[in-house]
Order: C-alpha cells, then sequence, then structure tokens
C-alpha cells in the first residue's frame, strides 16, 4: 500500500521511524518548512524530514495543500493511504478524499475528548487520571472523523507533558502500524464520535502561561506538570522579572497566596509559595535570561527571600 506520511515534530518521527521498522511502503513524507531556531536563529529541519530523507524518502514542504500546484504533485505521488500525525496545517476535502483507502490521523487524545492543538498539555493541566491515542479518520472538521482504534494510559502524579508526550508516541507509533494492517486487510470497523461529549484543547498560549496563586496547590502542581519542560508556566518577581517554574510538588504548609512562605537552599531547595488552598514547593526553575537551575541555587544567589510576593 502507498503510504504518503505527514507530520512535523518528534512525535510524527517517532511514528514515521515505526513505520519503516515495520516495513511499510512510505513512498513520499509532507512536513512543514524547516524554521530558524536558537539565538543564531540557524534554519532548521523538522525532525520528520531529517528521518525521511536519512532513509532517502522524498521529502515536500509546501506552503499550502490547496490550489493546483498541489493537487498536481497528489496525483504524481498518488498516495493509496494518507498517514497524518501532528502536519501542522488543516487538509483541504480534495486531500482528504484522494486515496483509496483513506486518510488516516493519530490524535493525542481519547476523542471525543480533547480535540484540537494542545491534548497532551491540556490532559495533565485539567488534572485528568488518563490520556491516550486515538487512530482516527479524517474529515473536513476538526478531529471528528469516525474512530477506529483507541488505548489509553494512566497519567502519573509525577507525569509532565514531557513523559506523557514520550508514552504517547510510543503507543501512536505502534497503534498507527497496527491500523494499517487492519486497514489493508479490510478488517476495520468505523465508529463514530459521539459530538456531545466533545471537548476542546486549544493551542496554548504565552499570556495563560502566568501561574495564579488564587488557585489550590493541587490544580497548581497539574498546571505547572502540563507545561514542563515547554512553554513552562511561570511566575512574576518582586522586580517584575519572569521566573519560569520547571518542577514542582505539592507543600502542606499554609500562608497568605503568592507569599514565598519557605526558601530551602538544601540539596535540590524548594521555594515554597502560599496558595488558595495549600501551597507549591517549586523545586527548579529557570529564571529571565539564564539557563535551568535547582532551587537551591536561585535562593542562593540571593534573587528571592522568605516574604517576597509573587504577581504583586
Amino acid at each position: 500500500m502507498r503510504i504518503l506520511f505527514m507530520g512535523t515534530p518528534d512525535i510524527a518521527a517517532a511514528c514515521l521511524g515505526r513505520l519503516l521498522d515495520d516495513g511499510k511502503e512510505v513512498v513520499a513524507v509532507l512536513s512543514q518548512p524547516d524554521k530558524p531556531k536558537g539565538r543564531g536563529y540557524t534554519l532548521t529541519p523538522p525532525p520528520v524530514k531529517v528521518l525521511a530523507q536519512e532513509h532517502g524518502i522524498p521529502v515536500y514542504q509546501p506552503d499550502t495543500l490547496k490550489g493546483d500546484a498541489f493537487a498536481e504533485l497528489l496525483a504524481e505521488i498518488d498516495p493509496e493511504l494518507i498517514a497524518v500525525v501532528a502536519y501542522g496545517k488543516i487538509l483541504p476535502k480534495n486531500v482528504i478524499d484522494y486515496p483509496k483507502y483513506g486518510c488516516i490521523n493519530v490524535h493525542a487524545s481519547l476523542l471525543p475528548k480533547y480535540r484540537g492543538a494542545a491534548p497532551m498539555q491540556r490532559a495533565i493541566m485539567d488534572g485528568e487520571s488518563e490520556t491516550g491515542v486515538t487512530i482516527m479518520y479524517m474529515d473536513e472538521g476538526l478531529d471528528t472523523g469516525d474512530m477506529l482504534f483507541a488505548e489509553s494510559f494512566p497519567i502519573g502524579q509525577k507525569d509532565n507533558f514531557e513523559t506523557v508526550h514520550d508514552k504517547t508516541a510510543e503507543m501512536g507509533a505502534r497503534m498507527l502500524s497496527y491500523a494499517i494492517d487492519k486497514i489493508e486487510s479490510g478488517d476495520v470497523t468505523r465508529t463514530p464520535q459521539d459530538s456531545s461529549l466533545a471537548t476542546y484543547a486549544s493551542k496554548i498560549e504565552k499570556e495563560e502561561c502566568l501561574i495564579d496563586f488564587n488557585r489550590t496547590a493541587s490544580e497548581l502542581d497539574c498546571f505547572i506538570r502540563g507545561l514542563s519542560p515547554i512553554p513552562l508556566a511561570y511566575a512574576l518577581t518582586k522586580e517584575g522579572k519572569k521566573l519560569k517554574i520547571v518542577s514542582a510538588e505539592v507543600s502542606d504548609s499554609c500562608g497568605n497566596v503568592g507569599e514565598v512562605l519557605e526558601c530551602d537552599d538544601k540539596g535540590e531547595g524548594r521555594i515554597v509559595v502560599g496558595c488558595r488552598e495549600g501551597s507549591i514547593a517549586i523545586t527548579s526553575v529557570l529564571p529571565e535570561g539564564k539557563g535551568r537551575m535547582r532551587a537551591s541555587d536561585f535562593i542562593r544567589g540571593r534573587k528571592i527571600a522568605k516574604g517576597d510576593v509573587f504577581n504583586a
């Protein structure tokens, strides 16, 4: 079965790698254009492009999937199946309808919950006890197509976006390869989504990463883990500078909302901050203009002290 693979970031590369390891016939890859990264703004190819080129697979990075130019390219590739994983563009109807076996997508949630751009982050931030992967047929809606397969896994109390991402990538890669085998053999059942149960996982915006200490410690623990290691939740110091929070844990101490209740510079260190209920103990941070560091190192740098108030 001639497969056109469409994807861009690491999770997509994991899925593409599994298809290649399993001997699937990936005839071409579509990915987002190279983007400048780092302080030198070096033009950097996405992970999917790098992997495809290592295996000698043709890579295309069109600015748009609309119009005659891409329609001609699609006809030239002539895929029997399109597999999509975090590609980053909405697919037009003519693209979705082109392949004989349809267009399938690996979505990082248990649909119909968490449709949209940031399902892994939102599930953690909302305090969900589990998440998972859904393999679905694509239609013109936003993650609204019929489902083929779904699997779940628990979200642990120490899981953050990185660990959930890695578990999702492994599960999604395995499920995609399995789904392709089943589609090719005709052994699949389409299950329509119940849209009345749908929720939406919107893209993470910078302004919403500001920590609100008027929330409970448990809520903030989920919030911080869902945004770590990227883009990171943050608070504003007494000087008005952003202090990004890499890791934290719930603490039993009580005190004024947003006030630093304790600065412990032993070992990893703890900066304990009062919340609406309980407190949050910050254990590692990313200060403005600095690298990531333990809370103890930040405390010893005399950048924070007991009695300081965040977001004042």
